[in-house]
C-alpha cells in the first residue's frame, strides 16, 4: 500500500480549503460503510520470522496508538503469527494494557537501548496471550532521549537492538510516544511500515501532513525502506456529521493509504485498559474485537 505523492499538500491544504465549514455538508450515507469490501482469510504459516517491523506512530496523543498496538498484535496472534510489542513510551501505557508492573521492572527497553550487554531477551516478558510477548517501558526510558544524543549512529540504536529477536516473530509492533522525538525517529528507522491511527476529528487531520513530512525524510535520510502501511481512522462515530466528514476528507486526501477497517468508539476500550487484556480475549464478540481482526486481515495483506 503505497502513499499518495500528493498527499502531504493535499493535508496541508484541507485546514484552509474554501468549502463550506466542518459538518455544513454531510454525506448522508456513512462512507465508511460504503468502504467496505470483503477481507480475504490469511493463509497459515509454515514457519516464522523473520519480522515485518511496523511503528504505530502519531505525534498526537490520545488517538489510540497503545489501543491499537496491543488490539493488532493480539489479532494477529489469532491468525497464527508471533508477535512482539515493543514499549517506546515513557508513559509505560502499552505495558499497563498488557497487564505488566513496568514501574517495578529492574531492567525495561532502556537497559536494552543504553546497555551493550543486556539485549531484548534480557528484558521482554511474556503475556497471558500464547505468541505475544512485549518489551516493556517506564519512565526510566525518558533519560534516553537526552543520552542517546552524543551516541553514534544514535538513529540506529533500536535497529541494532532489534536485530538480536527479529527472526523469532513475524510482526514488531513499536508503540511510539506523541512526539516526533529521537526515540520516534528511531522506530522509524528500525521500521518497514507505519501505521497512522487517525482521530476522526479535525485538528488530529492538521497534523498529519507534519507527520508525513517527517517519515518522508527519515525514508530519504536514514531507512529508504520506509512506507505508510495505512491510516487508521479510530474514535469513528458515523452518528455525528463531524467524524463522517473528516473521514471523508482523510480518504479524499490519502485514498487507498486509508485502511477500509475503522475503530468506532466503545466503552469496551476502557474496560479492557482496567483488564490488562486486549479486547479480542476481554470481549471477543464486540465491534472492537471484530474491527481489530479486520485490521489484521489487512495488515497481513500488505
Amino acid at each position: 500500500m503505497a502513499i499518495r505523492g500528493d498527499a502531504a499538500g493535499q493535508a496541508f491544504a484541507l485546514p484552509t480549503d474554501p468549502e463550506p465549514e466542518m459538518g455544513a455538508a454531510a454525506p448522508r450515507l456513512d462512507p465508511a460503510r460504503a468502504r467496505m469490501r470483503r477481507l480475504p482469510d490469511p493463509k497459515p504459516l509454515t514457519q516464522h520470522g523473520p519480522a515485518r517491523i511496523i511503528a504505530m506512530c502519531n505525534q498526537k496523543g490520545g488517538v489510540g496508538k497503545t489501543t491499537s498496538t496491543i488490539n493488532l498484535g493480539a489479532a494477529l496472534v489469532e491468525y497464527g503469527r508471533k508477535v512482539l510489542l515493543i514499549d517506546l513510551d515513557p508513559q509505560g501505557a502499552l505495558s499497563v494494557g498488557l497487564g505488566v508492573p513496568a514501574q517495578n521492572l529492574d531492567r525495561t527497553i532502556y537497559n536494552a537501548l543504553m546497555e551493550r550487554r543486556t539485549s531484548l531477551k534480557d528484558v521482554r516478558v511474556s503475556t497471558d496471550i500464547p505468541g505475544l510477548d512485549l518489551v516493556p517501558s517506564n519512565i526510566d526510558l525518558s533519560a534516553a532521549e537526552v543520552q542517546l544524543v552524543s551516541e553514534v549512529a544514535r538513529e540506529q540504536t533500536l535497529l541494532r537492538v532489534l536485530a538480536d529477536v527479529r527472526d523469532e516473530y513475524d510482526y514488531i509492533l513499536i508503540d511510539c510516544q506523541p512526539s516526533l522525538g529521537l526515540l520516534t525517529v528511531n522506530a522509524l528507522t528500525a521500521a518497514q511500515g507505519v501505521v497512522i491511527p487517525l482521530e476522526c476529528e479535525f485538528f488530529s487531520l492538521r497534523g498529519v501532513a507534519l507527520l508525513v513530512d517527517t517519515i518522508e525524510k527519515v525514508k530519504e535520510r536514514l531507512n529508504p525502506e520506509l512506507e505508510i502501511s495505512g491510516i487508521l481512522a479510530t474514535m469513528y462515530d458515523a452518528r455525528t456529521v463531524h467524524c463522517r466528514e473528516v473521514f471523508s476528507r482523510v480518504v479524499e486526501a490519502f485514498g487507498d493509504t486509508v485502511f477500509q477497517t475503522v475503530i468506532q468508539r466503545t466503552v469496551r476500550f476502557p474496560e479492557t485498559t482496567v483488564a490488562g487484556q486486549p479486547i479480542t480475549t476481554w470481549a471477543p464478540t464486540s465491534t472492537g474485537a471484530s474491527a481489530y481482526r479486520d485490521l489484521a486481515k489487512e495488515v497481513l495483506a500488505l
